[in-house]
C-alpha cells in the first residue's frame, strides 16, 4: 500500500486501524497523506482477516483539514475535478468503517465522517466546515448529505458563518453515533469494531451495501460537481486570497 510518515496502518484482531499520526499539525492532510489513507482503507477491504476499520487521530487530536500551505504550493496537484482516490476509497469501502474523533474535526474531516458507519466524537470535540471562508465549497458529497442532516438554514449557517457542530447537535442530527469522554473516544471506537469482527461478515457488508446504495449513483454525482467546483476555486484570486490571509493571519482583501 501507499505509505506515509504521517498516517499508520495497523491491525489487529481483525480490526484495521488507520491513525493520523501528524499531531505538530493537527493532521491536516496533504496529498501523500490522502494517497496514504486511500491505500490503507484498500488494504483492509481487501484483506479477509479485516472485518471493521477504524479511524483514529492523536489524543485531543482528529483533522484539521487540509494542509493550506500544500493547497497553495500545489492547487491543481491531483485536484483536476475528478474524483480523488481518497473520495473513492470510501464510497467503495464495503466493510464498516468507524471513526474516533479525540479532538476538533475541520472542513475534510468532518466531510469524511459522513462516509463513516459509527462516530464517536470526544465531549470536547467541534466539527467546522468553513469552507466559504476559504474562498471554497463544499466537497465529498457534504452539499447533498449535510442539508439533509441539519436543515438548509442550519447548513448555511455553518457554511457561511462558521459556527460550529457541537457534539450533542452531531448526535441529534445524525453525524454521530455518540459523545464520549475524551479519553475513552479510541477505546469505544476499537470495542465498536471488535464487536463487528465477532457478527456474520457476509451480512454486514450486505447490510452495509444496502444502507448506502439507494445513494450511491447520487452521491458520486454531486461528490464528482463539487469537486469540479472546487478545482475552479483553487485557480481562482479569490481563494489564493482567502488561503494566504489565513495563513498570514490578517483580514482578507476581496475585490467585488
Amino acid at each position: 500500500m501507499t505509505t506515509s510518515e504521517f498516517v499508520r496502518y495497523s491491525v489487529a484482531g481483525g480490526v484495521a486501524t488507520i491513525e493520523l499520526a501528524r499531531a505538530d499539525k493537527k493532521n491536516a492532510l496533504t496529498i501523500e497523506m490522502y494517497h496514504a489513507i486511500a491505500a490503507g482503507l484498500r488494504s483492509a477491504g481487501d484483506d479477509p482477516e479485516v472485518r471493521a476499520i477504524v479511524v483514529q487521530g492523536q489524543p485531543g487530536i482528529f483533522c484539521a483539514g487540509n494542509d493550506l500551505t500544500d493547497f497553495l504550493e500545489r492547487p491543481l496537484a491531483g485536484r483536476t475535478g475528478t474524483l480523488s482516490p481518497f473520495m473513492l476509497a470510501f464510497f467503495e469501502c464495503e466493510k464498516p468503517i468507524v471513526a474516533a474523533v479525540t479532538g476538533p474535526a475541520v472542513g475534510v474531516g468532518v466531510t469524511m465522517l459522513l462516509h463513516c458507519d459509527l462516530v464517536y466524537l470526544a465531549d470536547r470535540a467541534r466539527l467546522s466546515i468553513p469552507f466559504v471562508a476559504l474562498g471554497l465549497v463544499p466537497e465529498f458529497g457534504s452539499s447533498l448529505l449535510l442539508p439533509r442532516l441539519l436543515g438548509p438554514a442550519r447548513v448555511a449557517e455553518k457554511l457561511y458563518l462558521g459556527e460550529p457542530i457541537e457534539p450533542a447537535e452531531a448526535v441529534a442530527c445524525g453525524i454521530a453515533t455518540a459523545v464520549v469522554p475524551a479519553d475513552e473516544v479510541v477505546a469505544r471506537a476499537q470495542a465498536a469494531a471488535q464487536r463487528i469482527t465477532r457478527l456474520p461478515p457476509a451480512a454486514v457488508r450486505a447490510t452495509k451495501h444496502l444502507l448506502r446504495a439507494p445513494d450511491r449513483e447520487r452521491l458520486v454525482a454531486v461528490a464528482t460537481t463539487e469537486t469540479q467546483a472546487l478545482a475552479e476555486r483553487l485557480g481562482s484570486a479569490e481563494a489564493r486570497e482567502a488561503l494566504a490571509a489565513f495563513l498570514e493571519k490578517r483580514p482578507p482583501k476581496f475585490s467585488a
